[in-house]
């Protein structure tokens, strides 16, 4: 991923909430900025002023903002494809398609003369991108994302989802998709429960939304569909999004030790590339460990998600970290000092071998 990103809808809101969101926005580290233009209702020459001003402002943060719209807003307001003057006098970065044209147009409208960035729609399913790109467009200037759902159970498929995500990777274009905040209320519509791509998404904490997309790795871009995030929330988008590592939450037993904790907190894990069925192995804590003390402690069958440390009866495995990703009958040999968190066990599954990751206590 390349960028985070948050969404405000002016239409529906004060340009005070917006600066105080787009300041806290900033302040860790977002730099994308998303707002719909589909909601506005004839020429609505008081709101357009609206958005400018706040646009203008995250200008001035460095965020870039693009502008959702479809082809019926070009002739609500007067617009034409050849010519996105209109669109540049919002200090817009460029401009989303909800719905496309043809094919040729959009390929056109990437070559305008304002150096507007165009994004384009990735949620049909269709061969639209094929099409778009038979007639030439200027591929530094165009993007993809998928769409937001506000309806509950309307969100993308897992398998839809990956099957559009892989025909824009094909082109090597920038793409996007939305996350949701679970304490955010404002959306462009009346009616919304959440605002994010996936379905699966919709009742997770929205550090696991970040997670998941980053173990994918075939996003760049993620943003927050609703408005307002809470603080707490941008600030784990952020750590998840920028830590080098990937990032898995963790709920200890009442009895891991000190010494448990600090090798499962403290260290980076690497995932062994000689994969086990049933487990992620991390060996390197049994070496560095190696003249430690770990007696015996809670041990019992081992679940998906718990994490395990050698215990002093394992031998030459005594100190060595790993995370149950199939049931283990107990041996005696290690010890449950935790647990991934549940509604994060599905991340396990797109671990892959050698990538490393950190354990946090949640």
């Amino acid at each position: 991923m390349k960028k985070i990103g948050i969404s405000i809808y002016p239409s529906k809101s004060e340009f005070e909430q917006d600066k105080t969101y787009l300041d806290l926005a900033h302040k860790y580290g977002f730099t994308r900025i998303f707002t719909s233009l589909l909601e506005i209702e004839g020429d609505g020459s008081e709101i357009i002023e609206k958005y400018k001003r706040i646009i203008e402002y995250g200008n001035k943060l460095g965020m870039e903002t693009m502008l959702d719209i479809n082809p019926k807003l070009f002739g609500q307001l007067g617009v034409s494809y050849d010519d996105l003057s209109f669109f540049k006098s919002f200090g817009a970065s460029g401009i989303r398609l909800d719905l496309g044209f043809s094919g040729a147009e959009e390929a056109l409208m990437t070559k305008n003369e304002h150096g507007l960035k165009i994004e384009v729609n990735m949620s049909s399913g269709t061969k639209y991108i094929d099409n778009v790109m038979s007639y030439c467009p200027n591929r530094e200037h165009l993007l993809a994302s998928q769409n937001f759902y506000p309806q509950r159970y309307s969100g993308l498929a897992h398998d839809h989802f990956e099957q559009t995500t892989a025909q824009y990777n094909d082109y090597r274009l920038n793409t996007a998709a939305f996350i949701t905040s679970q304490v955010g209320e404002l959306g462009p519509w009346e009616m919304q429960d959440g605002l994010c791509t996936l379905e699966s998404h919709r009742t997770l904490p929205i550090e696991l939304q970040i997670a998941h997309y980053k173990l994918m790795d075939t996003i760049d871009d993620v943003l927050i569909g609703n408005a307002y995030a809470s603080e707490e929330e941008l600030r784990k988008v952020s750590e998840i999004f920028h830590s080098p590592h990937h990032l898995l939450p963790i709920v200890f037993n009442k009895d891991a030790t000190e010494l448990e904790r600090k090798v499962i907190l403290n260290e980076v894990h690497s995932y062994r590339g000689d994969r086990s069925t049933y487990m992620i192995r991390s060996t390197q804590t049994r070496v560095k460990y190696k003249e430690e003390t770990f007696p015996v402690g809670k041990t019992d069958t081992m679940q998906k998600g718990d994490v395990v440390i050698g215990n002093d009866t394992f031998g030459q495995y005594k100190g060595e970290t790993q995370v149950v990703i199939q049931e283990m009958e107990d041996d005696g040999t290690r010890n449950i000092v935790g647990t991934v968190q549940e509604d994060a066990l599905f991340l396990l599954d797109y671990l892959e071998p050698w990538t490393s990751f950190k354990f946090i206590e949640r």
